[in-house]
């Protein structure tokens, strides 16, 4: 029996001190318990020596790389009983149990080779015939051997990749080196739709709302006896210390009129007596007409630069496409506001006509917004045939005066108003009169001072402007107030 090994490729592991040898079985012998390799290969390289002889107490482990023709031969010549022979008892992997000394036990169970010859299928359609693995010294040892890129015989049948399992070094190369053991898991597909059908989520959520909720139907939030909303905007704050009180403003007299802000606070309007007292009030603490007239100004000009386009207009890459901007003023405060509106304008690069009639005696007021006005290289216009002929991106009304309404019988202010209503251009009105006067002029906004009046449809969509008035200001003329604005200048206020 010794002699069917001989001519076959193994690997022998002798253990980390004298590595692993691969050679072709020259000679075993039963008696002395060893094993002769010809042309042996040490560690990837070829030996100095032509045979090299090992002992089965040296053998780690032993691999058969091929089976050579004789075996096979020998194997068909011996009949069917010779078809698994039996390797030599010592020649194996030693048992890592035993004691020192180089006199371990070994394994003496014989290993049981099949015969390659007559490969007979097994249940299944699964061949016997083994397939060892091999690892990249060892291909690299048999190309150096046999002079080929092929391992195998010409008789070798191609190996399975569905061979024996738990067979040991029996393995699939890539099963062996890649395989994880989950072949067994993975041979049945898994059932989602079953797995599904055991989920009952209308149950499941049923449960959790029912676990979540009492009898009263408020949510559970820790605290024993607090009763909160069931569900909150992403806005929304869930720790409220007391009830929002929405109207923070009262005034003496209810106007006709009230508003409220976007976030749903009321402002109510107040009549043209109260706010005169109230800017009379303001102006004695120090809010004199020149502060007054620059918060005006600064916050009409941020509003009428959101109305031109902001950001999207207003850009390096569009000064080519600068936006135009008529004033219409009148010889009062309401046309000293509109102009230092028109100065902030045109320091933020717009184009600004100016039309203001003229007159032999002005304000104090008009005459410094005109002097600072000159500085920024916008036009002053004082007949309205000057004025542009073709539509402009928007156009400020401040032609009306709360006060002088015998202006609307003059000339300049017709000419005006009408240039305004053909030019089909959309209007802001500042500080717009009450309802009791006619608008000569359709304005789409109109921005209030402080507190609105109250204003007719005429004045389009209101917006409200922060002049700065403190608030023990309003309580002198009896206004009890609360800042609707806050953490802007300017808000828009919607009809009640």
């Amino acid at each position: 029996m010794a002699l069917d090994w001989v001519g076959n490729l193994v690997s022998i592991h002798c253990g980390p001190t004298l590595g692993v040898y691969q050679g072709e079985i020259s000679s075993v012998d039963q008696t002395s318990q060893t094993i002769s390799l010809r042309n042996p290969f040490h560690n990837g390289v070829k030996c100095t020596v032509p045979e090299v002889t090992f002992s089965a107490m040296d053998i780690k482990d032993l691999k058969i790389l091929e089976i050579s023709k004789n075996s096979i031969e020998v194997s068909k010549q011996n009949g069917p009983e010779s078809s698994s022979t039996t390797l030599m008892p010592h020649v194996g992997r030693k048992d890592k149990g035993g004691g020192g000394g180089g006199g371990a036990s070994v394994n003496s169970a014989p290993v049981m080779v099949p015969n390659k010859a007559e490969p007979r299928l097994q249940e299944g359609g699964v061949s016997p015939v083994p397939h060892y693995s091999k690892s990249y010294g060892e291909r690299h040892i048999d190309m150096a051997v046999q002079g080929s890129s092929s391992c195998r015989g010409p008789n070798q049948a191609t190996p399975k990749k569905n061979g024996l399992k738990n067979g040991g070094h029996m393995k699939n190369k890539d099963d062996e080196c890649f395989g994880d053991g989950m072949d067994d898991v993975l041979d049945e597909d898994f059932d989602f739709e079953g797995n599904l059908a055991l989920f009952d989520k209308a149950a499941v959520f049923s449960q959790i709302e029912s676990s979540e909720r009492r009898g009263n139907g408020a949510r559970s939030r820790g605290t024993p006896g607090e009763q909160t909303p069931s569900r909150y905007r992403h806005d929304e704050n869930i720790l409220e210390a007391k009830p929002v009180v929405y109207r923070q403003i009262t005034v003496p007299q209810n106007g006709s009129k009230e508003y409220s802000t976007d976030s749903g606070l009321v402002v109510p309007s107040i009549s043209f007596e109260l706010h005169k007292r109230l800017l009379a009030a303001a102006e004695s603490h120090g809010l004199s007409l020149e502060r007054r007239l620059e918060m005006t100004g600064v916050c009409a000009s941020q509003m009428a630069l959101t109305l031109l386009g902001g950001p999207n207009r207003l850009t390096p890459k569009n000064v080519h496409q600068r936006p135009t901007v008529a004033l219409l003023c009148g010889p009062h405060v309401q046309g000293a506001q509109g102009i230092s509106c028109g100065r902030h304008l045109a320091n933020h690069e717009v184009e600004v006509v100016l039309f203001l009639p003229n007159f032999v005696k002005m304000l104090e007021a008009i005459t410094s917004e005109l002097a600072l006005f000159g500085k920024t290289g916008g036009r002053l216009v004082s007949n309205v045939k000057d004025l542009p002929g073709t539509p402009v991106d928007l156009v400020i009304n401040c032609l009306d005066s709360h006060e002088n309404g015998f202006l609307r019988d003059q000339p300049w202010y017709k000419a005006a108003a009408d240039w305004a209503n053909q030019n089909r251009a959309p209007v802001l009105s500042i500080d717009p009169p009450v309802s009791g006067q006619a608008h000569a002029v359709e304005a789409k906004w109109s921005l209030s001072l402080g507190l609105p009046l109250p204003l007719s449809e005429g004045a389009g969509r209101v917006y409200l402007c922060d002049i700065g008035i403190p608030r023990q200001v309003f309580q002198e003329v009896g206004i009890k107030y609360h800042s609707p604005f806050g953490c802007k200048f300017v808000i828009p206020l919607h009809s009640e």
